[in-house]
Parts: C-alpha cells; sequence; structure tokens
C-alpha cells in the first residue's frame, strides 16, 4: 500500500492542485487505486509518458489535506532495466561556459573512444564522474553540486553534448513502514529504440528490484494554485495477502471474460459447495487405483468416499467410532431379521428405520453426558449405512465372518484415506482454482480402465501356487 499525502495552506478562494502519479510498470500490478479528498473534483490525465491528478475546489478555507492511495501486488519478474516510449529529438548541443566546455568536450571525446553504443557511453561516463579516485575533469564537473536531483540534471546537461536524449525519473522505493519517504531522482537515456535506466550515482544499469517509477521527465511534481506552505509526504507498508484474491481483482481490472466465468464468479455459498464436490473425483480415483490395481475389497464402489465426505464434518477419530458403532449395532438387527425372513425390499427399509433410530439414540446420548460430538452422526449418510449392513450381512452368510470383517475392514481404511486426501488444503486450492485438472484425473481413470494385469493382493494369493510350481 503506498500511500501520498498533499497538505497545503489555502488563501481563501479557488484551489487547484496538479499532481504526477504513477503509471505502474513492469513489475508490479494496480488491484486497488483511491484518490480521498472531501469536497474536491478530481480527473485524470495522461500524456503519453505519465498520470497527472489534478483536485479543484471553487473554495478552500484553512488547512487541507489530499490523499492518493495504490495498492501494489508484486510481480516475480527481472529488474526493469529499460523501457518503450516515444523517441525523443536530438538535443541540441549546449553552449557550454567556460572552463567547464573545455573539460566536458575533453571528457565526452575520450568517453566516446571507449564506448560502443549509447548505453556504454553513458555507463563509461557515469563511471568517471562518480570514481572514487576521480580525474580533475570529473572534479570540475562535481564541484559545487550535493543535491541529487541536481546531480541529475548535471549527467543531463552533459550527455547533452553528445546529443544523446536524457530524462530524469523519479522512483520510490517500496520498504515496509515507511512513514516520511520521498522520491530518488534516477537517469533514463534513449538509444534510439527505447529508455534505457541508469543509477546516477554508481552508473548500474537498470532500476532498483524494490522501485515504483513515480513520474519522468523535467516537469514539476506538483503545481499548486490558490495555496502555499505545500509539505509532500510518502509512506508505504505491505501486507500478504490471498494470492488468489490478488489474482481475482488483476482479473476484474483487465476485464477479463475468464474470470467472469469461473467458479469465483458463483456465489461464496456455491462456492463452498463446489470446494466439496470438486474433490470427489480425486477420492473417486482413490478407490480405482486400490480397487483395480492393489485389489482392496469393499462394499460398493463409491461407499468409502460418501463416508469420507462425512468425516469432514465429524473429525476423523469420532468418524470412525461412529461408523463403526452404528455398522455393528446395525448388523447385529439384521441378523435378528433373518428369523422373520422378510422380502428384500421390506428389510431394506426395516434396517433403514433401524439405523435411523439408532443415529437418534447415539446423538441423544452423547449430548447428555457432553459429547457434541456425537451429533454429527447424523451427517453420515443413511441409505449408505443400510446398504453397508445389508451387503456385510450378505457376505457374512455366503462367505463367512472372515470374507465380510475382510470386506467391512477395506471400506473402512478406503474411506480414511480418502478422508485424508480430500481434506488436503493444497489439493482442494489447486482443483478449485484450476479445475481443468480433473481433466487429468479422467485421463487417467481411463488409462486404469484399460488395465488387465494382476492385482498387487492376487500375487500374495496365488503365492503358494507359484511355490510348487517351482518345486516342481
Amino acid at each position: 500500500m503506498v500511500e501520498a499525502r498533499l497538505e497545503f495552506k489555502s488563501k481563501g478562494g479557488p484551489a487547484k492542485i496538479q499532481f504526477q502519479i504513477p503509471q505502474v510498470s513492469a513489475g508490479f500490478t494496480a488491484i486497488g487505486e483511491d484518490f480521498i479528498s472531501s469536497k474536491y473534483g478530481l480527473s485524470v490525465e495522461e500524456d503519453g509518458t505519465n498520470r497527472i491528478a489534478q483536485w479543484a475546489v471553487r473554495r478552500a478555507q484553512g488547512d487541507q489535506v489530499l490523499y492518493y492511495r495504490v495498492e501494489l501486488a508484486p510481480e516475480l519478474t527481472a529488474p526493469i532495466q529499460s523501457r518503450g516510449g516515444a523517441t525523443p529529438p536530438f538535443p541540441e548541443i549546449p553552449k557550454y561556459p567556460e572552463p567547464m566546455g573545455s573539460v566536458i568536450l575533453a571528457l565526452l571525446d575520450e568517453v566516446h573512444s571507449k564506448s560502443a553504443d549509447v548505453a556504454s557511453f553513458s555507463g563509461e561516463l557515469l563511471s568517471r564522474l562518480n570514481s572514487s579516485n576521480p580525474d580533475e575533469n570529473a572534479l570540475v564537473l562535481r564541484k559545487g553540486v550535493e543535491d541529487p536531483e541536481a546531480w541529475v540534471k548535471r549527467v543531463i546537461y552533459i550527455l547533452a553534448g553528445a546529443r544523446i536524449p536524457a530524462r530524469p525519473v523519479y522512483i520510490l522505493l517500496l520498504k515496509h513502514r515507511v512513514k516520511h519517504g520521498s522520491l530518488i531522482p534516477w537517469l533514463e537515456v534513449h538509444n534510439g529504440q527505447e529508455w534505457i535506466a541508469f543509477d546516477p550515482k554508481t552508473g548500474e544499469r537498470g532500476f532498483p528490484e524494490n522501485a515504483l517509477i513515480w513520474y519522468a521527465g523535467g516537469q514539476p511534481l506538483v503545481k499548486l494554485e490558490g495555496g502555499e506552505s505545500l509539505k509532500i509526504g510518502y509512506s508505504v507498508s505491505s501486507r500478504f495477502q490471498d494470492l488468489v484474491l490478488v489474482a481475482e481483482r488483476r482479473a476484474r481490472k483487465m476485464n477479463s471474460l475468464i474470470m467472469d466465468f469461473s467458479l469465483f464468479s458463483l456465489p461464496v455459498q456455491m462456492q463452498n459447495v463446489y470446494r466439496v464436490l470438486l474433490m470427489i473425483p480425486i477420492g473417486t480415483f482413490l478407490i480405482v487405483v486400490l480397487r483395480n490395481v492393489i485389489g482392496v475389497k469393499t462394499f460398493g464402489t463409491f461407499m468409502p468416499i460418501l463416508i469420507a465426505l462425512a468425516f469432514r464434518e465429524t473429525e476423523l477419530f469420532w468418524g470412525v467410532a461412529l461408523f463403526t458403532g452404528i455398522v455393528a449395532l446395525g448388523l447385529m438387527l439384521r441378523f435378528y431379521l433373518e428369523y422373520l425372513k422378510l422380502l428384500l425390499v421390506p428389510r431394506l427399509a426395516s434396517v433403514l428405520v433401524m439405523v435411523i433410530l439408532l443415529m437418534a439414540i447415539i446423538s441423544v446420548l452423547t449430548h447428555k453426558i457432553g459429547l457434541e460430538r456425537g451429533l454429527s452422526v447424523a451427517l453420515f449418510p443413511m441409505v449408505i449405512l443400510t446398504m453397508t449392513i445389508e451387503r456385510m450381512s450378505l457376505a457374512w452368510e455366503e462367505h463367512g465372518p472372515a470374507e465380510a470383517l475382510q470386506q467391512g475392514f477395506g471400506s473402512l481404511m478406503v474411506a480414511v484415506l480418502g478422508y485424508l486426501l480430500i481434506t488436503n488444503k493444497l489439493l482442494e486450492h489447486l482443483v478449485f482454482v484450476f479445475p481443468e485438472l480433473l481433466l487429468m484425473i479422467l485421463a487417467m481413470t481411463l488409462l486404469l480402465g484399460r488395465y488387465t494385469g494382476y492385482r498387487l493382493t492376487e500375487l500374495w494369493r496365488f503365492k503358494e501356487f507359484l511355490m510348487k510350481a517351482d518345486k516342481g
């Protein structure tokens, strides 16, 4: 957050103030800009190089304070060394006074012989002028110039002798918690194609990494009419912000159509729904791998992932405990129904009624003993629990308790792994921001759909057969 504060005393009549404001350059993206003033009219103009904010009021009394504020997001780019822009005319060679004229011409001739182009010429000139062991010519040109802005103007004055277009550039260094910052003059020279930046004190090429280019050219920073005692201060503060929010605001500022048709255009409530739904394909891919490649046995195809979704609300420990308890109690009641010799549909309906009653009883009991987590048992999918109990009882009758417990344990293990996967914050962020990643999940699922090899558990299953074959 960069803020410029302009304070002045009005003369009791109309007041108008023109203030140079930054053109956000490469390295930053402006995601918010505010002009804070009371009763002032505002207009913003551009002259091709700079932007100018103009405040005006018909009548102003006493102290006046105006603010300009811009919110910037840094981009991962290399430091700026050159910038485009209109090609300026070649400057006229100044009529240097003596003895300065002779010194400048001698220095320019010497630098010209040791350079190849405008950039190398400017760098060599600045290196000589700022040398720690300057020669007599450099000492004459540096004499009496202490102010940084005056020094930049002196260098531009010297470069005009070689007919090299140059201009001052004013930058603000973005450092955290700067309260009384100021603009720093920099130097740009034109090589016929682009503006090249140089540090006027060292001759190093480019701008600092944390520099915001405020404006370029020799025009004044501010023009004030109808006021006096003008004071300008700059403050900088930084804070961390969600990059997704930064990207969203950046896209909206650019009028991006992609943002209008993204999930971020949905209401917040619907966004939260899709944050969960978009994780389901990842959970189902986990089931595909565990069933088709490893050979884990489960009750149903998608039952474990639906149980994993319920674990999101109950948390893992309570979810496993509640699921195991309901299935165990439901299984005992299901065995009792065997004596009644019911048909399939009435039997399933009866199990469903018992599951709901069990869930209600567990909720009441856990609430009475102060375990509020037990109330979340209502989040379990009732139909899935009913079908789990039914399939487990059938497996118990047809294949024995070992097979039924194996499938039940496999289902619970897959549900736990699915919970750990779909609650991963990084995956949730990536899938929601880039939902096209689900196409990769689809592609891998299609590839596994053609897999006809052995499952890992089958290798263990045929272990004894292979051992006998080796002995034979």
